[in-house]
């Protein structure tokens, strides 16, 4: 998408901004008086309720290198995150390893807070369906960690319980299960939605066999003009009206739940037989001592194999200003290594994003990833239509359709509208 002169202008002011603060240095201070060096590194992942193994890697990463001491700073996730490290940037004073995703990725590439990581030996080890999401302007400027699904859990005990011994596979079957479960006097289905993104992550699983199992260049057919969501995401969208025409779900008092805190907590409990969230919930939700299933979302028609979606999630990005590059470089290597990185995906329940990368299996994910392996999958575009701005317009379209405020027919022409801003 071409970006109009106004914004063009902002960024080429704050690119130059960014340069002139580089020569004044970032990141952590020089080495110790042996030669040791600190790398400050910070992230949304590993700490709280997400360690994800880093604190491991990191151990291992110092015991590989002697001469590197890691400081490791743990940050909640968005807003929090972004609203801490846009002044660090800013003031030369983020830490010298950076988490990011692809949509901060773009932004703080484009102001020159990145280092080109092009010529690194893993950058061409990055699967082609991932490396648009860390690449902008044909550079290398982050080392993905992750392709992460987004799909449909199932609390296997209380299925059994409606007579049910496996998680449905499309669209048809779905709903015959959610009918046994509720005949059953079990809750059918979690849909928290508080912030819009369950509806909206829903609405782009169900597509992600509905559209894309038929046109799988629907993104640049649609960025080309040549696609449109009325009527090529009908179907998906009123799978989400149809939950609740069924009986399945009340949107009313989901979009009253928190998806992120409440949600968790709920479907551990036992509260329902299927929900929906991120791979990234398997760890927290197993320990609730139930056996669980996580699937691609069941949107296609009878007898088909539903596609996985999955999310190009976290990535490690180096700080132009960091005065450890050497070092900082070191880093994001150390963890593209297989034996590294698949301890992250293990804790993440993710795919890998190299080729030749090693993809962690369990019980757990079986569904998800047989998908994965087969190529039943898409990755949502947010590196695209469907950035951060975007899925946020998305999400607040689709929750007044589901309190009947809109038709399908006007949201989806709102999302056109908002896939659409430049």
């Amino acid at each position: 998408m071409k970006r109009s002169g106004r914004r063009l202008a902002v960024v080429t002011t704050v690119t130059a901004m960014a340069v002139s603060l580089a020569a004044c240095g970032g990141g952590s201070s020089g080495a110790s008086a042996d030669g040791t060096v600190t790398l400050h590194v910070e992230a949304w992942k590993g700490g709280g309720a997400e360690p994800a193994n880093v604190a491991e890697i990191n151990k291992a990463f110092e015991k590989a290198n002697p001469k590197i001491k890691v400081d490791f700073e743990y940050t909640t996730a968005d807003p929090t995150y972004t609203q801490k490290l846009q002044p660090e940037l800013l003031g030369g004073k983020a830490g010298d390893v950076i988490m990011v995703d692809a949509d901060k990725m773009k932004k703080w590439g484009a102001s020159g807070y990145l280092a080109d990581l092009s010529s690194e030996s893993w950058a061409s080890r990055i699967t082609p369906d991932a490396k648009a999401f860390a690449q902008s302007d044909g550079k290398t400027l982050a080392m993905p960690m992750e392709l992460i699904g987004i799909g449909l859990y199932a609390n296997m005990d209380l299925l059994k319980k409606a007579g049910i011994t496996e998680v449905p596979a499309d669209w048809p079957t779905f709903l015959a299960d959610l009918a046994k479960v509720k005949k059953a006097g079990i809750d059918p289905i979690a849909l928290p939605d508080k912030s819009g993104w369950t509806g909206s992550s829903v609405f782009q699983a169900a597509g992600s066999t509905l559209v894309y199992q038929q046109n799988k260049k629907w993104d640049a057919d649609f960025l080309d003009g040549k696609a449109s969501f009325d009527p090529d995401w009908k179907a998906s969208l009123e799978q989400l009206k149809t939950l609740e025409d069924k009986g399945y779900v009340d949107w009313k008092n989901e979009l009253g739940v928190d998806e992120w805190a409440q949600g968790p907590q709920d479907f551990s409990a036992g509260k329902s037989a299927f929900w929906y969230q991120g791979a990234w919930q398997v760890s927290n939700i197993k320990k609730a001592g139930f056996p669980v299933s996580f699937a691609p979302w069941p949107g296609g028609a009878a007898g088909t194999k539903p596609n996985g979606m999955l999310f190009s999630g976290t990535m490690w990005a180096v700080n132009s200003q960091s005065k450890q590059s050497d070092a900082a470089r070191e880093y994001v290597k150390f963890w593209s290594q297989n034996q590294n990185l698949s301890k992250y995906l293990e804790a993440e329940h993710a795919e890998s994003p190299f080729t030749g990368g090693l993809t962690p299996e369990s019980t757990e994910t079986t569904a998800f990833t047989t998908a994965f392996k087969d190529g039943r999958y898409r990755i949502m575009p947010s590196n695209s239509w469907y950035g951060s701005a975007a899925e946020t317009a998305i999400g607040s379209k689709i929750q007044a359709y589901l309190l009947g405020k809109a038709s399908a027919a006007q949201t989806l022409k709102d999302t056109q509208t908002a896939a659409s801003a430049k």
